[in-house]
Order: structure tokens, then sequence, then C-alpha cells
């Protein structure tokens, strides 16, 4: 729910590959030695550990040796299929309901330049196409498609760095869509969202995967919960961090023992924007992740 942290307002999930659709998910581990990572602290010079640090220091050693997909061949398409509940407004923005989880499957080319396929078992379509980038479109190198991931740093500060800039004010990407250029909230906060939209709309290839991790471990608040349990009720270990505008929690929920994604959740803290605290205004579960041949071919 990505326009809540500026307007105060609740919106329906994106639909258009420039909007953040929050449905699905990276690749990440199946095995992963325990480890403590000390990181450098927000303005100072001695080495912190934190044990959300050392979490996703596990989650980024397990993601490093992920292999799969095996070879994943320009042509192909990383297929998610998820189940998804979000908060939304009502046409005359008056009032805010919950829509009930329901089953989201996304194709997505991995050259990210042929057109994909959304099936929604909320829309009334039943299914759309998601538009192909061809070379030239100025949204093709800022898209979540498997070779954009490609694209990114291999290390924590280079991956911090890329952070930083995708969350700038008027950056636009694939999965993110910021209102208003002029708009500054807790950037900390915006970084760890953009983190979440990449793990959470494309499968992100080990060495990026892990730097992502590695980077999101040196961003401030982050915090830990060893029991937190997603869409579908599988308990993992959540990573999760607090906007301190909007009050809104938001969680990314790992396998305790594969450190597999198993979904996400936005939560409202406290009262704001006319939704009670404890409102789920985000929440997603992953059935599965693969990549197939043809867009609408289910693995």
């Amino acid at each position: 729910m990505t326009e809540i942290r500026h307007t105060g307002e609740v919106s329906s999930p994106a639909r258009s590959r420039r909007l953040r659709p929050a449905l699905m998910a990276a690749a990440v581990a199946t095995a992963a030695a325990a480890a403590l990572t000390f990181l450098p602290p927000s303005g100072g010079d001695e080495p912190a550990a934190t044990a959300s640090a050392t979490v996703l220091e596990d989650i980024a050693l397990a993601a490093e040796h992920e292999n799969a997909y095996g070879t994943v061949r320009d042509d192909q398409f990383v297929y998610v299929d998820a189940q998804v509940s979000y908060a939304r407004r009502s046409a005359d923005g008056k009032r805010t309901g919950i829509v009930p989880a329901h089953r989201v499957e996304t194709w997505e080319a991995v050259d990210a330049r042929r057109d994909g396929l959304v099936r929604d078992a909320a829309d009334p379509r039943g299914e759309h196409a998601l538009a192909g980038l061809p070379p030239g479109n100025r949204f093709h190198d800022q898209s979540s498609s498997y070779d954009s991931m490609k694209s990114l740093p291999t290390t924590a500060a280079g991956m911090y760095a890329w952070l930083t800039k995708a969350s700038g004010a008027g950056a636009t990407f694939h999965f993110v869509t910021w209102k208003d250029s002029s708009y500054v909230e807790d950037r900390q906060q915006a970084m760890f969202l953009v983190a979440g939209d990449v793990i959470n709309t494309a499968i992100v290839p080990p060495a990026q995967s892990a730097a992502l991790y590695r980077a999101v471990a040196r961003i401030p608040g982050v915090e830990v919960d060893e029991d937190a349990v997603d869409a579908l009720g599988r308990h993992g270990v959540a990573i999760s961090r607090t906007d301190g505008t909007t009050h809104v929690r938001a969680e990314w929920i790992f396998d305790g023992k594969t450190h597999e994604l198993l979904g996400q959740r936005e939560t409202v803290t406290r009262d704001y924007a006319g939704l009670k605290k404890g409102t789920v205004v985000l929440d997603t579960a992953i059935q599965r992740r693969a990549v197939v041949d043809k867009a609408g071919l289910r693995p």
C-alpha cells in the first residue's frame, strides 16, 4: 500500500507495470548457516550488531547459495502464484474496505520486452496483459524483470546506494510510484519499502539478493519478530520496520528453517487516516514461484 505513506488515503494495488503491485516474491533460500554480522550504525564509526542483522545475514547466506531456478533464459517468464488481501478506498472516497484474500497469478517476461499476464480473481476481467517494456522505453531498465535485477549491485554498499537513489523523491520504478516529487517521508522507511517491493515482485539472482538483504541490515530501525504468521497461517520469522509518519508497520515473513520468503504484511499500528489500530492493509502469501516458457503456463 505505497500510497498510504504520502496521502493518508488507501488505494487498491496497482495494475500497471509502473506501479507497485505488492503481489509477488523473490527467490531466496533453501539452506543457511548461522552467522552474526557487524554493521556500521548510522552516523557512527563503531560496528554494531542487532538481532535483525543476524537474521538478515542468515537470509543473505541462504540467498547467496540459491540455485532453484537453474539457467534462466531471456525468452522465459517469471511466474508467481499468491494469495492477496488489501485495503481499498470506495469509489466516493468516503469508506475503506478490505478485499478478502484471493488468488493472483503473474507472468513477467525475463527480459521485460514481451507482454506478460496477470490473472486476478478479484478483477472483473479475470486477466489482463502485463505490458512489455521494449528497449528505449524509459522504464525498461527500471522494471522488476529478472534481467533488470541482474544489473543491480552485488555488494551491500552498492545496493545500499541503489536503495537510497531508488527511494528518492520523484523516483519511479515498476514496483514504486511516488505521488509527488516534492514529498519527503521517513527516508529509511522508503528504502525498506523499495527493498520489500523488489523481493515481492521479482526473482532476484543470488548475488543481488544477498546484497539486498545485507543492505537492508544497514537501515536503522529494522526489527525482528521471531513468531510471525502469513496470510495462509504459516509461521515464520519477520523482518519489519514501522513508518514514523503513517504508523504502518511493513513486515517480510520468512520460513524459519529454509529462509524462503513466505509473504508480506502491512499493519496500522495506531489510528490513522480513518483506519483503526491493528488494521491489516496488505496481506500476501506466496504459494509458488517458478520460471516457465510461456505467459499463462503454470509449472
